[in-house]
């Protein structure tokens, strides 16, 4: 049976988009924001930013005190947080639904008059809270390098998607205010975000909510970044190591994809799953359960928008194994995908899989919020939760072989080793 989420889509008239999804099964509503910048919308010598104000919005607005803006929501029983990513910056909370008010109250007064509050002094605050960031989530954490090493070999010089969303520390040393003040004015606005409604709340309630709380911001007439060239398949394996006081080695495999929201994508996800997305998938079956080469194994396809996607393909090596012998046994895998393709079998329990995790992500009001959020300004498709699993139903697996022969041959990998050692 399709999907059927009720959907209310209007725009304001300063371009803000609302989208609300009507569900009074529980006394509670899912504020979504997704905010049009991350981290390939930074200028070089300035990377660093779009994370930078994930922290700069909680430390004060006009009106709100440093700090408040938590204080006041959990003390309400709300959760919230933030995220930034290549594409986007999102600030989300799930409140009771006597709390949307205020809600909503505090998300327009730091969306639109932010950087009354934002001095050096506060700059300079949460500079250091990045810097600790990067320590404990980089730094100082096993395999913590491993994406940014792997962002670096995949993407070429240059690229958006070359550099990680937390940035460089020197970028950001480098900053000023006024170049903070210059990218909050330039990026955060309501014709640039998307706010999803999810919960208690009926249609015509949450867009006058919206609009009595958010009408007055004014536009900020962003220009959209002139859009990368598509990126082909690496025609040759790339490769980096690094020894690390790790607890076993590891391996990162990256593979350029589509882009999100194609039908190639959606194929790739399909591709993804069937060599390692449970446990019955091929790599989990051979690798790990067969020849006992690998303790674990898993992966991704990271959905980007500027021309290229992210597949990834992660391992631990077992300790009667070695790097070349699993590399090896995971490069005869995606050759055989891309010669044979899957079976009928491979293709029925990888969607029912994909099916029961989708269902599950939906049922809850944050998640969902945050999907129609992402396909709402990313790609113009609040209507992507009704019909994605529909889209899903009909992957042949003639596509996913075609797709695994184009993008998942072993000469297309980058890969990052993380090899037991002391660090140098």
């Amino acid at each position: 049976m399709p999907l059927d989420f009720e959907l209310h889509d209007h725009t304001l008239d300063n371009g803000l988009r609302v989208v609300v999804a009507p569900d009074p099964s529980v006394p509670i509503v899912a504020v979504n924001l997704w905010v049009n910048v991350g981290s390939r919308h930074e200028q070089p010598g300035r990377t660093g930013l779009a994370h930078l104000f994930e922290h700069l919005m909680f430390q004060g607005s006009r009106n709100v005190a440093e700090g408040e803006h938590m204080r006041a929501l959990m003390g309400h029983g709300a959760r919230l947080n933030a995220t930034t990513w290549f594409d986007r910056t999102n600030y989300f909370e799930t409140v009771p639904t006597g709390v949307l008010d205020l809600a909503l109250w505090l998300e327009a007064d730091r969306h639109g008059y932010l950087l009354d509050a934002v001095t050096q002094t506060c700059l300079d605050n949460q500079r250091d809270v990045v810097k600790e960031e990067k320590q404990q989530r980089y730094d100082n954490r096993p395999y913590g390098h491993a994406l940014e090493d792997l962002y670096a070999l995949v993407f070429p010089d240059g690229h958006p998607y070359q550099h990680s969303t937390i940035g460089s520390m020197d970028d950001l040393d480098a900053a000023t205010l006024d170049d903070v003040h210059a990218f909050y004015k330039q990026h955060y606005g309501p014709d640039n975000t998307v706010l999803t409604l999810v919960g208690d709340v009926g249609a015509d309630e949450a867009i006058a909510l919206a609009d009595k709380y958010f009408g007055g911001l004014p536009r900020v007439g962003v220009q959209p970044m002139p859009p990368t060239a598509p990126l082909p398949a690496l025609t040759e394996p790339l490769r980096f190591e690094r020894v690390d006081d790790v607890p076993a080695d590891r391996l990162h495999l990256g593979f350029r994809l589509p882009p999100d929201h194609t039908r190639e994508f959606l194929v790739a996800e399909a591709a993804m799953d069937i060599l390692a997305g449970l446990a019955t998938s091929r790599l989990y079956r051979r690798a790990v359960r067969g020849e006992q080469a690998a303790t674990h194994m898993s992966r991704s396809a990271m959905g980007l928008v500027d021309g290229v996607s992210l597949g990834l393909l992660v391992a631990d090596v077992a300790d009667d194994s070695s790097v070349p012998q699993l590399e090896s046994l995971i490069c005869e895998e995606l050759d055989r995908l891309a010669d044979e393709g899957p079976t009928e079998a491979e293709m029925k329990t990888a969607f029912v899989d994909f099916e029961r995790g989708w269902l599950q992500g939906l049922a809850v009001h944050e998640e969902r919020a945050d999907t129609i959020s992402h396909y709402t300004l990313l790609h113009d498709d609040p209507q992507f939760v009704n019909t994605y699993l529909d889209d899903a139903a009909t992957v042949t697996a003639d596509e996913v072989r075609q797709v695994a022969d184009t993008w998942l041959r072993p000469q297309s990998r980058a890969v990052v080793v993380h090899k037991k050692g002391d660090a140098a």
